[in-house]
C-alpha cells in the first residue's frame, strides 16, 4: 500500500499525501482505494484503516439485501420513521425482488441496466420510476462510505426518461377564486354544523402549513396571535397515526396568524367546546380526538371546488397558494421562507422564482430614475 508525498500542504502546514490501497475481490477483481490525508502520521493511520476496511468489512457473499438491512440499522436514529419506511416501500417493490439477491461486489453496468429494464416495464408513473432509481443510489453511496466498493456502480446509469413527460407546475388559487372556493365550504360546514373541513382549509390558506403538519395542530399550539408548529403526523392506511417532529429543524417555527383566522379559530374553539364533554387544549384543532382523514379532506376538497366552479388543485397546492399570495404582495423571500419552514431561502427562491418580480426590471427603473436626477442637477 503505497503512500504518495505531494508539495501541497494544508492551513495548518501540513503535507498532503495520497494514500492508495490495491487489491482484489473474491471474484479476482482488481480495485484500488485512493484516499487524501495531511501529515505523515495521518496518512499512516489512513493506511492501516484502509487495509482494515477491505479485509475485515467486505464479505465474499454480502447481497444487495444484506446491504439494505444495514443501511436502516445504520440510519434508524438518523432518520424519520416516515422517511424509513419511504425507503421499505420502494425497496421491496422495486429492488428486492430483482437485484436484492445480487453479490455487491458483481453488481455491474450490465445487471444495473437490467434492473432498470425491468421497473421501465411496470406500469407506474415516471416520478416512481425515478424515485426509485435515487434510493437504489442512495444505498450505493451508503456502501461507498462503508467502502464496500470503490464507487458507485449506478453513476454510469442515466435515471429514467420520458420524452413526453412534462413536471407538473405549481397550481395555486387567486385570492378571487379562493374566496369562492371557501364560501362554498362555509355554506356546507354551516348545513351540517360541522366547521372541521372549514378550518382545515383556512388554515392552509392562510399558514401555508404542510398537511401533516396541519393535522397535528392541537389548541395549546396557539398563544395569542401565534401558533407554533412542533409535530407532523403521518397517516397509515393500516394501524394508528405516526406522529413525529415536522420535515426538518426549519419546520420547527412559530408564526403569526391574520386576523379572519384569529376570529375564526376562536368561534371554532368555542364550538368545540360547547359540544364535546371534557374539552382540553390538547385536542386537535381540526377532528379534535382524532386528526381528520386524508381521503375525507381529499373528498370536500374536490367537492367544493366543483361547487364553485373552479379547478380542482391538490392540498398541498394550498401551500403554493399561501406563498404565491406573499410574493405577490412583495413579501420578503426570507419571510415567506420562515412561514412554510423552508431550510432555506434559496429553496424558497427556486421553487417560487417564476413568482417573484423580474429584479432586472426594477434594477432599469433604479438607474433611470438616478439618470432623470442626474439631468435635472445639469440643468
Amino acid at each position: 500500500m503505497p503512500i504518495y508525498k505531494t508539495n501541497e500542504k494544508n492551513n495548518n502546514g501540513l503535507l498532503k499525501y495520497k494514500v492508495r490501497y490495491n487489491y482484489t475481490d473474491e471474484t479476482g477483481k482488481a480495485h484500488s482505494l485512493t484516499r487524501i490525508a495531511y501529515g505523515l502520521a495521518e496518512a499512516k493511520e489512513l493506511e492501516y484503516q484502509l487495509s482494515r476496511s477491505v479485509t475485515e468489512t467486505a464479505p465474499s457473499k454480502y447481497t444487495i439485501n444484506d446491504l439494505y438491512d444495514e443501511f436502516v440499522k445504520s440510519n434508524q436514529v438518523e432518520l424519520r420513521g416516515t422517511t424509513l419506511r419511504v425507503y421499505e416501500t420502494y425497496y421491496n417493490n422495486y429492488i428486492r425482488n430483482i437485484i436484492g439477491n445480487v453479490v455487491l461486489t458483481k453488481i455491474n453496468g450490465k445487471i444495473l441496466n437490467s434492473w432498470k429494464n425491468a421497473v421501465n416495464a411496470m406500469d407506474i408513473q415516471l416520478t416512481t420510476k425515478r424515485s426509485a432509481y435515487g434510493k437504489l443510489k442512495t444505498l450505493f453511496n451508503f456502501a461507498v462510505r462503508l467502502d464496500y466498493i470503490a464507487k458507485n456502480p449506478l453513476e454510469k446509469i442515466p435515471n429514467f426518461k420520458d420524452s413526453n413527460y412534462q413536471k407538473k407546475g405549481i397550481d395555486f388559487y387567486t385570492p378571487e377564486e379562493f374566496s369562492k372556493y371557501i364560501a362554498v365550504a362555509r355554506h356546507k360546514a354551516a348545513s351540517t354544523n360541522y366547521f372541521d373541513y372549514y378550518i382545515f382549509f383556512l388554515i392552509a390558506y392562510y399558514t401555508g402549513l404542510r398537511k401533516g403538519e396541519i393535522h397535528a395542530l392541537r389548541w395549546r399550539n396557539i398563544k395569542g396571535n401565534t401558533i407554533s408548529v412542533e409535530k407532523s403526523i403521518t397517516q397509515k392506511l393500516k394501524g394508528d397515526d405516526v406522529e413525529t417532529a415536522p420535515k426538518n429543524k426549519s419546520s420547527i417555527r412559530t408564526i403569526q396568524l391574520p386576523q379572519v383566522l384569529l376570529n375564526e379559530l376562536k368561534e371554532h374553539r368555542a364550538r368545540q367546546q360547547n359540544v364535546i364533554p371534557g374539552w382540553t387544549e390538547d385536542g386537535f384543532i381540526c377532528g379534535y380526538s382524532r386528526s381528520l382523514r386524508d381521503t375525507s379532506i381529499e373528498n370536500e376538497n374536490k367537492e367544493y371546488s366543483t361547487a364553485a366552479g373552479l379547478k380542482h388543485i391538490r392540498i398541498h397546492d394550498f401551500r403554493h397558494s399561501h406563498a404565491s399570495l406573499l410574493i405577490n404582495r412583495n413579501i420578503s423571500p426570507l419571510e415567506v421562507a420562515h412561514r412554510l419552514g423552508h431550510s432555506t431561502v434559496d429553496q424558497t427562491l427556486k421553487t417560487y422564482s417564476h413568482l417573484f418580480p423580474k429584479e432586472s426590471e426594477k434594477a432599469v427603473r433604479v438607474l433611470d430614475s438616478v439618470h432623470e436626477s442626474y439631468t435635472n442637477n445639469m440643468d
